[in-house]
């Protein structure tokens, strides 16, 4: 069972940087792919981006140019690097990975709040 902890959430000013943190315990995640939602008051969870063990990384349209995904296998982290936030970038970041069997885990939420 792999568990997931974000951090790094908080409050910023649009045009501002904020770096997501997501933490694997549990199970070496190193070959997995894993990716960052997001869930807007009223909305549903959306990708944002994700990247593959051969750190390939893929984005929303919303945040290409904007949002960089990487990792550190010897961390167990994965990160999602924020720049020249908006408010419409306000949500709850959640951390995913893609396990085998196509199951997946979740982490608990950071809150990332931009401040026009």
């Amino acid at each position: 069972q792999v568990q997931l902890v974000e951090s790094g959430g908080g409050l910023a000013q649009a045009g501002g940087s904020l770096r997501l943190s997501c933490i694997a315990s549990g199970s070496n995640v190193s070959l997995n792919q894993m990716e960052w939602y997001r869930q807007a008051p009223g909305n549903e969870r959306k990708l944002v981006a994700g990247i593959t063990a051969s750190r390939r990384s893929y984005y929303a349209d919303a945040v290409k140019g904007r949002f960089t995904i990487s990792r550190d296998n010897a961390k167990n982290t994965v990160y999602l690097q924020m720049n020249s936030l908006k408010p419409e970038d306000t949500a709850v970041y959640y951390c995913n990975v893609l396990l085998a069997g196509g199951k997946t885990s979740w982490g608990q939420g950071t809150q990332v709040t931009v401040s026009s």
